[in-house]
């Protein structure tokens, strides 16, 4: 949910620090939408994210030895 959030706030037709205010207009998504991707990634059991992780290095390694 927490990506949903991210990707909420970015369509939102209005944000915390108007986007009409210089500099930080533009901050405020450029700090808050990394922020709440990097805590909605971090909300993925670490045991998904090693058994993910596993099965890329051997897609990775059957595509790439053919």
């Amino acid at each position: 949910w927490l990506i949903g959030a991210a990707v909420a706030y970015l369509l939102m037709p209005f944000d915390l620090i108007p986007d009409f205010i210089p500099v930080l207009g533009q901050l405020d998504d450029l700090i808050i939408v990394p922020g709440l991707i990097w805590l909605g990634l971090r909300c993925i059991p670490m045991s998904l994210k090693q058994e993910i992780r596993r099965i890329v290095e051997q897609d990775q390694q059957a595509h790439f030895s053919e």
